[in-house]
């Protein structure tokens, strides 16, 4: 499972670490990892269609450096490169305050210094003329979004044709949150020292770091046991995946009911059972108007009409896909004792006291609109700042939340780790997507799995499959479903 952890976390890690090595090691594991990665890049072919390929010896690197341990990182990795002979000159945002050690070996290794604003024409050139661009702006600190004196060579950089290479964290994102509250600088690389920071793996900050790349530092024994966000891996859902026995029947491996679909939106009823049906549950029950259109498309539905109540026995149900006004069945499903997924309508009809007197788990699963509706918020703030608004949600609801969007993050109700999802495609931003979402970990929820576990699992293998439908091309929702059973079975022969 990859891991990230907050700032206040990774400086008390730090602390730790040092007090037992030389002065000044530490800095230089972080320099030796992030000078390797900047000469991989000058050496390769760049698959960003940036600059690449020169290598480093007679290559121009320009870096831009603030004040504290982030340029000194920045400066001791440029120092590593000038050895080799590439040409380097620092930008100096904070003369006064830039870290002296790291200027000195710059210096020393051949390099040249000078302050930056002093002449924003050159800089500009400067920035233009080079091979790569070394990030070395703000550390892990900061807040607020890049200082004014920063903006033009963030700017310059993002224009030119260089690869851009942020150290630990693209300057302006913020690590805890991905927050981005103003300019920033948006990297191709992110070398990041130790563990992940939760503000690479969450937008708006991840559309920032472009690739990433870890560097062990030595950090990891320091750290502790629960991260503050952390993404599944292959091996994580290979595990969670549920797996029929020699003694399983249909009802063994679960029941999932599904109410989805209106006179007005059948086809919400179709994509929400074809995910429940590829979801590892043993049947699907539908209940709701759209009985005729399921059925012609997935003959093995058991669908019936009137109240859940009597459609049978379930392990689970998925309520709210296109069902319209239907309060009463979103009432009737949220006063049983099996879990239940809320998506879409059934968020909006929703009585926050219902969910919270629940004592079987319960999966909400907005989208960022639904999650503001929820929170009495605007859309545009959800947006900026994912990571707070999922937990507060779960917080509020006494749910566990699965916030959809370009990164999606499952929290549960009594805090800890939050789960990010590190696969999809932009594709998947087509109608019909969630519905299959939906009925995907409700049926997860059937076969046993835990809230949390439903739904970033779901999420894994819906992202997966969405990849696999479009592979760079548009794809309908339909595709989507139809490439579950592909990603499922990429993930248990990968892991």
């Amino acid at each position: 499972m990859r891991t990230a952890h907050s700032v206040k976390t990774v400086r008390a890690a730090e602390q730790a670490l040092m007090s037992r090595l030389p002065d000044g090691a530490l800095m230089q594991r972080a320099a030796a990892g992030l000078a390797a990665s900047c000469a991989e890049l000058l050496t390769s072919a760049s698959a960003t269609g940036r600059r690449g390929g020169r290598g480093v010896y007679g290559s121009r690197v320009t870096a831009l450096i603030g004040s504290g341990d982030n340029g000194g990182d920045a400066l001791y990795a440029a120092a590593r490169l000038a050895r080799r002979g590439a040409g380097v000159t620092a930008l100096l945002l904070s003369p006064d305050r830039t870290h002296p050690g790291g200027l000195a070996a710059l210096r020393a290794a051949g390099g040249s210094a000078r302050a930056a604003g002093e002449d924003p024409a050159a800089d500009t050139a400067l920035v233009h003329r080079a091979d790569l661009v070394l990030d070395g702006i703000v550390g892990i600190g900061g807040s607020g979004g890049l200082r004014p004196a920063a903006v033009p060579l963030a700017a310059a950089a993002r224009a030119s044709a260089a690869p851009v290479v942020a150290v630990d964290l693209p300057s302006g994102v913020e690590a805890d949150s991905g927050e981005v509250r103003g300019e920033a600088v948006r990297a191709d690389l992110t070398v990041t020292f130790g563990t992940h920071k939760p503000g690479l793996l969450i937008d708006p900050g991840r559309s920032h770091a472009g690739a990433t790349r870890l560097i062990d530092i030595g950090l990891g024994p320091e750290l502790p046991d629960e991260a503050e966000l952390e993404a599944l891996q292959y091996a994580d859902v290979a595990r969670l995946l549920p797996r029929p026995a020699a003694e399983s029947d249909k009802y063994r491996r679960g029941v999932v009911g599904v109410i989805a679909g209106s006179a007005r939106y059948p086809g919400a009823a179709v994509l929400a059972v074809a995910g429940a049906l590829r979801g590892g549950a043993g049947a699907v029950r539908y209940v709701g108007p759209a009985a005729d259109a399921v059925i012609a498309r997935f003959p093995e539905v058991l669908v019936s009409v009137g109240s859940p109540g009597k459609a049978g026995r379930v392990q689970s149900w998925v309520v709210g896909p296109g069902i319209g006004d239907d309060a009463e069945a979103v009432d009737e499903v949220l006063a049983s004792d099996v879990p239940v997924l809320v998506d879409a309508d059934g968020l909006r009809l929703s009585q926050r006291g219902a969910v919270r007197a629940r004592r079987a788990p319960t999966l909400l699963t907005p989208h960022a609109g639904e999650a503001a509706a929820l929170l009495g918020t605007e859309r545009r703030h959800v947006e900026a700042a994912r990571l707070a608004s999922v937990r507060e949600l779960a917080a509020r609801y006494g749910a566990s939340v699965l916030l959809k969007g370009s990164t999606t993050l499952v929290a549960a109700p009594e805090g800890g780790a939050v789960r990010v999802n590190p696969t999809g495609t932009p594709w998947l931003a087509t109608a019909g997507s969630g519905d299959v979402l939906s009925g995907l970990a409700g049926s997860l929820l059937a076969a046993g799995l835990g809230a949390v576990d439903a739904g970033s699992t779901a999420a894994y293998l819906h992202g997966l499959a969405g990849r696999f439908a479009a592979d760079g091309a548009p794809a309908g929702a339909h595709d989507v479903a139809d490439c579950i059973p592909r990603a499922w079975r990429d993930v248990c022969e990968s892991a």
